[in-house]
């Protein structure tokens, strides 16, 4: 079901500018009014580039060409003071960098054998309480979260066990961050599996298989008790888990939702409202979601054990931007409504959601 009319929220493309390279993903560099766009030169190197809006253009304030291409970055584990960029690029390699002198990495780890295709980052920006962690997931079948306090090793590593295929993570996100001690990582798989990593037993906390490739993941809140998971997939659907209430045997309830008919590539939630995201689209679109719950979040079976009860998912508002699939997208954490996307046209957007206060 989708609201309509000029009163509901409208996806409102601001400016635009196309690029001379593949562009894989999008971050907002936090307390400004600039982003960054990582990707993949046609020569095989990586991009890396610092855009400033201007008043009737994006301006490129910083561009560098890095050795390697780079698929996925995040401002998850920085200090607000250094506003380091962590990157995982096609060597398996995974960096951070100050954007201010970007030609050499601050820190740099061969992390995987394979490609990094994900990448997430905790307790930085004030964001979810213990220490600053990244977590990276690779083709090489490995999820693994590093201390960039420490060098060359991993604090964690997932692995599958040698008598299971290793399947290629496309997804990974952090979640749980609510007390000094308590994290969760949620790792998605080519083959529809989601499991849920408990950093503090160093255990699988919850696993399930949705059937098709996971493209994204993301917690409603990385700083708050375990609230609602969201993972996009092949062929046009995505879940919301509702994850505070765990049973035993019915596990943890979900909505499913059918946006269209090609690839969900990623989800966004609003930072200034949970219960609001955005989902990037194979077909070009992005579309604004609202989870709505239920009267009773629980309930109780007949031995008395209790049970979540999934909500329901309302289409707010979509439009489409391009012919092909969007690749990344990142709202601003400053500025409500403000956000960034990019598409493999090769193009970077920055778009205004307006009215989300009536939400």
């Amino acid at each position: 079901m989708m609201s309509g009319g000029l009163a509901s929220p409208q996806i409102i493309a601001h400016l635009e500018k196309s690029l001379d390279y593949t562009i894989f993903d999008v971050r907002w560099i936090p307390c400004s009014a600039r982003f960054v766009v990582v990707g993949s030169h046609a020569r095989g190197t990586g991009a890396l580039q610092v855009f400033e809006m201007g008043q009737k253009e994006l301006v490129c304030s910083k561009k560098y060409e890095k050795k390697d291409e780079i698929k996925c970055c995040t401002f998850g584990a920085t200090a607000l003071q250094d506003r380091h960029l962590a990157t995982g690029n096609f060597k398996g390699k995974m960096e951070t960098w100050d954007l201010e002198k970007g030609d050499m990495p601050v820190y740099s780890v061969k992390a995987h054998s394979e490609i990094i295709n994900c990448i997430d980052g905790v307790g930085g920006l004030g964001i979810g309480l213990g220490a600053p962690e990244i977590v990276t997931g690779s083709r090489d079948g490995t999820v693994k979260v590093w201390d960039v306090r420490q060098e060359n090793d991993p604090v964690a590593m997932m692995q599958p066990k040698e008598s299971e295929a290793k399947r290629d993570c496309w997804a990974v996100a952090f979640g749980n961050s609510y007390t000094e001690s308590e994290r969760v990582v949620a790792a998605g798989y080519d083959n529809g599996d989601i499991k849920l990593f408990d950093l503090r037993s160093m255990s699988v906390r919850w696993e399930t298989n949705i059937k098709n490739g996971i493209c994204g993941l993301q917690f409603d809140r990385k700083d708050i008790l375990m609230n609602k998971l969201v993972a996009t997939t092949l062929e046009g659907k995505f879940h919301t888990f509702d994850v505070r209430v765990e049973h035993p045997k019915r596990s943890y309830p979900s909505v499913i939702e059918k946006a269209h008919k090609s690839t969900v590539w990623g989800v966004r939630h609003l930072p200034q409202n949970r219960d609001v995201y955005m989902t990037l689209g194979g077909n070009g679109s992005l579309c604004l979601w609202k989870y709505n719950y239920p009267k009773e979040r629980t309930n109780q079976d007949k031995d008395g054990v209790e049970f979540g009860v999934a909500g329901t998912v309302e289409q707010i508002q979509n439009v489409v931007l391009g012919t092909q699939p969007l690749s990344g997208f990142d709202w601003s954490p400053d500025k409500e409504g403000l956000c960034v996307c990019s598409g493999f046209d090769q193009t970077v957007r920055v778009c205004i959601v307006t009215r989300l206060k009536s939400l």
